[in-house]
C-alpha cells in the first residue's frame, strides 16, 4: 500500500494527507491553523467568536507564515427572537446557583453571542480568499453563497443526517462533513431539532458515501489511525478531527478543561443545550447534570450562556469546572499531548502503516 484509498480531498483542497483539523471555536487560533497546514493537513480557523479585526490579524498572521491550503469556517444559524418570559424562566432556574455564589441575579449580565455568516463576512472572504470555506448550521443565503464560490474557495458544509447530506450537495458545496453524534461541541443540525434521532459516525458515514457523489469527510469519534482507516474504509475520503486536538498545547483550553480532558472516560460526555442553548457534546459537570443535559428552559442559541457566565467567573478561580462548556467527544481516551504538527504526522504516518499491513494480510490470505 503506497497510498490513500480515495485521494478525492487531497486533490481537492491541495493537501498532502487525509486529515481536517476541527474549527473549535475558542480553542483554535493562527497558530495551530499553520502547524496542522504545515504538516500536511488542512488547518481551520473558527470565525464565529472573532470580530472582524481579530479575524484580519490572525489570517495576515496565518498567510505569514504558510502558502498552504486553509480553512475558514463560519455558522450559518439565525439570530434568535428574543424571548423575555423565556429568559425570565432560566434565570429563575439559575438562581439557586446565583445565591450559593453570592452573585446577584438581577445584575446587568454578559451577552453570548456568536456571529452568522454575513455579508462582513463575505468580504472577508473575499479579500483573503482561503482555498477552503466550511459552513456549520447549514448555508448561507444563495447571494453571499455565490460571492463566496466566485473567490475560487471550496465550499463545505457539516451534515448530521442523509437528508441534510443531500441538500448541502443539491445546493452545490464541494464536500460534506458526516458529523457523527460521538462528534465534541455543537452538533451541526440544521433540518432536525430531535436530538434523540442523531446517528453515529460509523453507521451515518456509508449512508451518506451512497447518498451524495461529493467527497465525504467523517467526523466524530476519530481519535487515532485505527478510527481515520475504519472511517476511510467505510467511504471517506478525509476525517476531521477536533477533540485530538484538544490536548496539543496550541489549544487555548483552560487549565480545568485540559484537566478534564486528561481525565476523560468513554462515557463522560453527553450532549446538551445548557451553555448556548443548542446542543452539544461536552463533558459532563454539575450544570449538565442538574440543568440538562437538553433543557426546554435554556433561552434560543447563543443566548443561554449569557446567564451561566458569571457563575463560571466567581466558580472558576477557585478550581471549580461546574459552570464551564467543557467540549469533547467520545473519543478523548485516545488523546495525545503532541504538537499539532507532529499529532497530524503521526495519524497520518501511523494510518497509511496500518492500511499497509491490513492491504498485506488481505494479500496474503488470497496467496498473491
Amino acid at each position: 500500500m503506497t497510498g490513500w484509498p480515495d485521494d478525492r480531498i487531497l486533490a481537492l483542497f491541495g493537501i498532502d494527507l487525509p486529515i481536517v483539523q476541527a474549527p473549535m471555536a475558542g480553542p483554535v487560533l493562527g497558530d495551530m491553523v499553520v502547524a496542522v497546514s504545515e504538516a500536511g493537513g488542512l488547518g481551520s480557523l473558527p470565525c464565529a467568536l472573532l470580530t472582524r479585526e481579530r479575524t484580519c490579524e490572525e489570517l495576515a498572521w496565518i498567510r505569514a507564515r504558510t502558502t498552504r491550503p486553509v480553512n475558514l469556517n463560519f455558522f450559518c444559524h439565525q439570530q434568535p427572537t428574543p424571548d423575555a418570559g423565556r429568559e425570565a424562566r432560566w434565570k429563575a432556574k439559575l438562581a439557586p446557583y446565583y445565591g450559593e455564589l453570592g452573585l446577584d441575579p438581577q445584575a446587568p449580565q454578559p451577552a453570548s453571542s456568536r456571529a452568522p455568516f454575513d455579508a462582513a463576512s463575505c468580504e472577508l472572504v473575499e479579500e483573503f480568499r482561503p482555498e477552503v470555506v466550511s459552513f456549520h448550521f447549514g448555508l448561507p443565503d444563495e447571494a453571499l453563497l455565490e460571492r463566496v464560490r466566485a473567490t475560487g474557495s471550496r465550499v463545505i458544509g457539516s451534515a448530521t443526517t442523509v437528508e441534510e447530506a443531500r441538500w448541502l450537495a443539491d445546493r452545490g458545496c464541494d464536500a460534506v462533513i458526516a458529523q457523527g453524534v460521538e462528534a465534541g461541541g455543537h452538533r451541526g443540525m440544521f433540518l432536525t431539532a430531535d436530538v434523540s434521532t442523531q446517528v453515529g459516525t460509523f453507521a451515518l458515514v456509508p449512508q451518506v458515501v451512497d447518498a451524495v457523489e461529493v467527497p465525504v469527510i467523517a467526523a466524530g469519534g476519530i481519535g487515532d489511525a485505527r478510527g481515520i482507516v475504519a472511517a476511510l474504509a467505510l467511504g471517506a475520503s478525509a476525517v476531521q478531527l477536533g477533540t485530538a486536538y484538544l490536548f496539543c498545547p496550541e489549544a487555548r483550553v483552560s487549565p480545568l478543561h485540559r484537566a478534564a480532558l486528561a481525565a476523560a472516560t468513554s462515557d463522560g460526555t453527553a450532549v446538551t443545550n445548557v451553555f448556548t442553548g443548542r446542543p452539544a457534546r461536552g463533558m459532563l459537570n454539575r450544570a449538565v447534570r442538574e440543568l440538562g443535559p437538553i433543557s426546554d428552559l435554556a433561552p434560543r442559541f447563543p443566548l443561554a450562556g449569557g446567564a451561566l457566565a458569571p457563575l463560571r467567573a466567581a466558580s472558576e478561580p477557585g478550581g471549580s469546572a461546574d459552570f464551564m462548556s467543557l467540549w469533547s467527544g467520545q473519543a478523548a481516551p485516545l488523546g495525545r499531548a503532541l504538537a499539532a504538527g507532529e499529532l497530524t504526522r503521526r495519524l497520518g504516518a501511523e494510518a497509511l502503516a496500518l492500511l499497509g499491513l491490513i492491504c498485506g494480510r488481505l494479500s496474503a490470505r488470497r496467496g498473491e
